[in-house]
C-alpha cells in the first residue's frame, strides 16, 4: 500500500507546486518537503528539479509518479473488491471518471447517482473537459474511465459502445431566422454560427456531419468560438447566430420555448459516445458502473 511520502510525492507532482500541494494535503510547506527529502534519499535520486518558478519530474520521478499512479489504482480496485464481497452497501472504493461536456453534463449525473445509491461509500469523482483532455487524462491514469465521442486511434486505449446522440441546429426563438423552421442546405452559408472550440468532440461530429453534405466548416461564417454547451447555449439565447449543440443538452430550453431547431434538407448529424479505458486493465468496479449506465439508457 501507498506511503505517506508516496502520497505526498504525488501530489507534488500533480500540483507541480509544493504550497499548492500542502494546501491540499492540509500540512506545512516544511513537511511536504521533509517527506520529498525522504523519498529522494531512499531512492538516491533527485525527483524533482526548478525550472525557473515551477519544478518538474526528472526523469527518476517520471518513473516513480508513473509506477505509483498503477499502484494506487490497484490499490483501491482492491479495496472495493474485497469489501463488496461482504456487503455491497458498505463497499468502499474510488471511481475517478471523465467525460467531454455533454456526458459529463446531461448523461452522466443520473449514472452517477443512481450507483451513488447502489455503492454509497464509494467516492465518485467526475472531470468535466473536451473530449482530446479526457482520452489524455486516462492515458496519464488521472481517470479510471472516460466517456468520449466517437472512436479515437489510441492503440493503448479500449472502446466499448454507450449511446447514440443527435446535434441539431439551433437559434434563439426571438431570432429572426427562427420564423421559418425548414431552410436549404445552402442557406446555412449565409447564416451566422457560433460553434464550440476546437479540441470539442461535438465540433468533432460537426465537422463530419457537414462534410458528408460537401459543406467544410470554413465555408461557414463563423463568427463565435466558445469553450463549454452552456457558453454555447447561453449566447445564442442573447445573439443573433445559429449552434450546433446536442439535443440532450438544449431539452429545458426546447420545452420553455427558448430555443428553436432549425432543419436543413439532408443535413442530419450523429455520433456515438463511448466508454474508454486503458487496454488490458481489468476492474469490477468499472464493470459495474458502465453495466448500470447502459440499463438506464436501455442500451
Amino acid at each position: 500500500m501507498l506511503s505517506n511520502r508516496h502520497l505526498v510525492f504525488m501530489e507534488v507532482a500533480h500540483q507541480k507546486s509544493f504550497s499548492k500541494a500542502s494546501q491540499a494535503l492540509f500540512i506545512s510547506q516544511p513537511a511536504v518537503s521533509t517527506h520529498i527529502k525522504g523519498l529522494e534519499e531512499q531512492y538516491k535520486t533527485k525527483l524533482f528539479e526548478r525550472k525557473g518558478l515551477q519544478i518538474e519530474l526528472t526523469e527518476a520521478g517520471q518513473l516513480l509518479y508513473s509506477r505509483l499512479l498503477t499502484v494506487k489504482h490497484i490499490q483501491q480496485e482492491t479495496e472495493f473488491d474485497i469489501s463488496v464481497i461482504h456487503d455491497q452497501q458498505q463497499a468502499t472504493g474510488m471511481l475517478n471518471l471523465g467525460a467531454s461536456t455533454t456526458a459529463a453534463l446531461y448523461i452522466l449525473p443520473k449514472v452517477m447517482s443512481a450507483f451513488h445509491r447502489e455503492y454509497p461509500l464509494v467516492d465518485i469523482s467526475l472531470l468535466n473537459r473536451n473530449s482530446e483532455i479526457v482520452l489524455q487524462a486516462l492515458l496519464d491514469k488521472e481517470i479510471n474511465i472516460g466517456v468520449t465521442e466517437e472512436k479515437g486511434r489510441s492503440s493503448n486505449i479500449t472502446y466499448q459502445p454507450f449511446l447514440k446522440d443527435q446535434i441539431v441546429a439551433v437559434c434563439s426563438r426571438q431570432n429572426p431566422l427562427a420564423k421559418k423552421k425548414t431552410y436549404a442546405l445552402k442557406d446555412i452559408l449565409q447564416m451566422p454560427v457560433a460553434i464550440r472550440e476546437r479540441g470539442s468532440g461535438t465540433l468533432e461530429a460537426i465537422k463530419t456531419g457537414l462534410w458528408k453534405s460537401r459543406i467544410r466548416l470554413t465555408d461557414l461564417k463563423i463568427k463565435v468560438r466558445l469553450g463549454g454547451t452552456e457558453a454555447l447555449k447561453n449566447f445564442l439565447l442573447e445573439s443573433g447566430c445559429v449552434g450546433f449543440l446536442s439535443t440532450r443538452s438544449i431539452a429545458k430550453e426546447l420545452q420553455h420555448g427558448e430555443l428553436t431547431i432549425l432543419s436543413f434538407e439532408g443535413l442530419r448529424i450523429e455520433r456515438s459516445f463511448y466508454f474508454i479505458q486503458r487496454k488490458g486493465e481489468t476492474s469490477d468496479l468499472n464493470r459495474r458502473f458502465i453495466k448500470l449506465a447502459k440499463s438506464i439508457y436501455n442500451y
